[in-house]
């Protein structure tokens, strides 16, 4: 039965310099990257090719030794020109200069009728050589599936709530078929639903709307609403022993491409946001595109911070860097490396602030106002500060300050009866931005994760 979920707890980063809901004339990138960092979990990544190969779309380039099937395939076709190793030749990059023309490998296509007679196996058959299985992240522990599990429930949301969040919608405008079958194919992956989340503040889109044989749930509230963790918790949280698997819509219409088209179509928009941006707005590219082309001519200011995805939650990332491959954001914001007279002590109308005694005044400026807020902390690490404040911010029947200190004290079992089950690095994102202790909450979270998988 769908549900709609109204939250209360939260909080809205609103920042300056959204994208606008246009499309730049810029080219895209001459170069491309697939970063084995961007696969949570892939612990041994093995190389297909070496520089100098040649590679189509869809070309397999990597694969993890510890699930050997699931291929992480090249977005364009072109020639490999670096591989760019870290200590102990751990593999950080592999770089592609892509071809004018984009060459695609050709898989099995199917029509409507023969998708519905497909088996499960066939199915995924396909869709671990075509190169869309990373799309499918399991719950817990926020990696790439397991090919041998079956998830009790299968979840996409279908917006975002993070700061400067590219708009589902708009990037699938005209992929209505596409994310149709996206999903029809992962409905044969379990017994149990399929459930769209939906903005209830949000007319719902042409393309995730007339759907048969799903559960559409609604949620209103303050970030972290459009988290897909969140969204479980409140619909069909996860049990001891219990696995859910997460789709995004840009994955679920690449997925109904590889079965409608027979390629691995990693074409998308990116959307370019963020104060230090002169325009704002979406460009047409692939996956793990270059950030040189996206503000090139577009940029306030050269002192900038390069975020792939939002500021929450994003990978910093150089001026020559590369997008990831979970990112469909490039946000730039003012580099905090300057000091400032008096520091936090001083009120400030135009800093943000959860707290009201550091930022009394920025309660006067009203929901609407828009901050251009850089990447200073305002402070170092310190002792951990039990303030009471991280559970205003996470919509979830946990406790997020017990929970990490029982993953900072490897405590296994408080772990697992405080909820690490339920919980990645974004749901407890906003913690680390308020947190007056300073502390990576974020790597404390996946540290917790970790010990749990591997113990």
């Amino acid at each position: 039965m769908s549900k709609t979920v109204k939250l209360k707890k939260g909080f809205d980063i609103n920042l300056a310099g959204k994208a606008e809901k246009k499309i730049a004339d810029n080219p895209p990138s001459e170069t491309f990257a697939i970063k084995p960092t961007d696969f949570i979990g892939m612990k041994r990544p093995k190389l297909f090719v070496a520089e100098g190969d040649n590679v189509k779309a869809g070309t397999p380039v990597l694969y993890d030794k510890m699930q050997e099937n699931a291929m992480i395939c090249s977005p364009v076709s072109g020639e490999i020109v670096e591989v760019k190793r870290g200590a102990k030749r751990k593999i950080l990059e592999v770089k592609i200069l892509a071809d004018k023309e984009i060459e695609y490998e050709q898989f099995p296509t199917f029509s409507v009728s023969d998708i519905n007679g497909l088996s499960r196996e066939d199915a995924q058959a396909q869709m671990l050589k075509g190169g869309v299985w990373p799309n499918i992240i399991q719950r817990p522990y926020g990696v790439v599936a397991n090919e041998n599990d079956t998830p009790k429930a299968i979840f996409i949301s279908a917006f975002d709530s993070h700061p400067l969040a590219a708009d589902f919608a708009f990037m699938l405008k005209g992929q209505d078929e596409a994310f149709k079958i996206g999903v029809e194919i992962l409905k044969k992956f379990t017994d149990g639903k399929v459930h769209l989340n939906h903005n209830a503040n949000a007319e719902v889109s042409t393309v995730f709307s007339g759907l048969e044989g799903i559960e559409n749930n609604k949620f209103n509230g303050p970030h972290p609403a459009g988290n897909v963790g969140v969204q479980i918790h409140h619909v069909d949280p996860i049990g001891k022993g219990q696995i859910i698997w997460t789709v995004n819509p840009y994955g679920v219409a690449q997925i109904g491409k590889l079965f409608l088209e027979g390629k691995y179509d990693a074409s998308k928009l990116v959307a370019v946001a963020g104060s230090e941006v002169s325009a704002p707005q979406y460009y047409k590219t692939y996956t793990g595109s270059g950030v040189a082309k996206l503000v090139e001519g577009n940029l306030k200011s050269d002192h900038v911070r390069y975020i792939s995805g939002n500021v929450l939650t994003g990978e910093r990332i150089a001026n020559d860097g590369y997008v990831g491959f979970y990112d469909n954001l490039l946000s730039v914001i003012p580099e905090g490396d300057q000091p400032e007279f008096l520091g936090w002590i001083k009120p400030q109308k135009e800093r943000l602030s959860f707290h009201r005694a550091w930022g009394l005044f920025s309660f006067l400026n009203g929901k609407n106002k828009e901050y251009a807020l850089d990447s200073n902390t305002n402070g170092e690490p310190r002792a951990f500060v039990q303030t009471g404040e991280f559970e205003k911010v996470t919509p979830m029947d946990i406790y997020p300050t017990y929970l990490l200190k029982a993953i900072m004290s490897e405590d296994f079992d408080n772990m697992e009866a405080l909820g690490i089950y339920e919980v990645i690095e974004e749901d407890l994102a906003l913690c680390e931005f308020i947190d007056v202790s300073k502390h990576e909450i974020q790597s404390v979270v996946r540290e917790g994760l970790e010990l749990m998988q591997n113990g």
